[in-house]
């Protein structure tokens, strides 16, 4: 899919990464930025859809029961559309994406029991992901304030009984598996002062800066930029 609103970004000759995956905790604003930069940069987009997940809601509302479900159903989906993204690369090579596959065990590690956990990891080792190497990664950091703050102000109803500790458990898992990713060169964003719907000044400070980026990795605080 195609974002078709466009922002007008100084690129003065240089040129975007090709594929792009923006990374964080439910909250943290990865779809948005996705969606604008895909606006910005004419890229598709590539988003998990997390909405379409017919698990989610009864997960939300009692994780244990769903657990496994919700995972395997967003497992399957994911992996579905890295396949369809290979497909179609001929006419579509350039996308940012609201996901990483590798993410994927974080959430299971954090939401199923051991036996639970076991059986995911067979389907997982089982299953043959292709998933092609992101040009940069960029990891949006929150604080649990924040992201319970923006959890309630976007007003999804089955959302809305997140507990914090939950939150605050993901954050923990985000932190240790970006402190060791070396996958691709990555961009670490402290989102917690960033307005990623709304803010022009902060996302243009933002764009500036990761489009330079070639390796490595670096970090993003807006409030440097006063």
């Amino acid at each position: 899919m195609r974002e078709s609103t466009a922002i007008n970004i100084e690129l003065n000759g240089r040129t975007p990464p090709a594929f792009i995956a923006v990374e964080g905790p439910i909250g943290v604003g990865k779809t948005t930025l996705a969606k604008r930069l895909a606006a910005s940069f004419n890229y598709h987009t590539l988003l998990e859809d997390a909405q379409d997940n017919p698990f989610l809601e009864n997960f939300y509302r009692n994780r244990k029961p769903a657990a496994l479900a919700t995972q395997l159903f967003f497992l399957f989906k994911r992996a579905q559309k890295i396949q369809d993204m290979r497909q179609r690369d001929i006419f579509e090579p350039v996308r940012v994406a609201d996901f990483l596959i590798e993410k994927d065990p974080l959430f299971a590690r954090v939401n199923l029991e051991q036996q639970e956990f076991q059986l995911y990891e067979k389907v997982y080792q089982q299953m043959t992901i292709d998933a092609p190497r992101p040009d940069l990664v960029i990891y949006l950091q929150a604080s649990t304030d924040v992201l319970l703050s923006r959890i309630g102000d976007r007003g999804v109803s089955f959302e809305q009984g997140i507990e914090r500790d939950y939150l605050e458990r993901l954050n923990e898992v985000y932190s240790e598996f970006f402190l060791y990713y070396d996958g691709a060169p990555l961009l670490i964003v402290n989102a917690s002062e960033i307005d990623l719907a709304n803010g022009e000044s902060d996302y243009r400070h933002l764009v500036d800066y990761l489009l330079d980026i070639r390796s490595g990795r670096h970090y993003f605080n807006p409030t440097f930029f006063g």
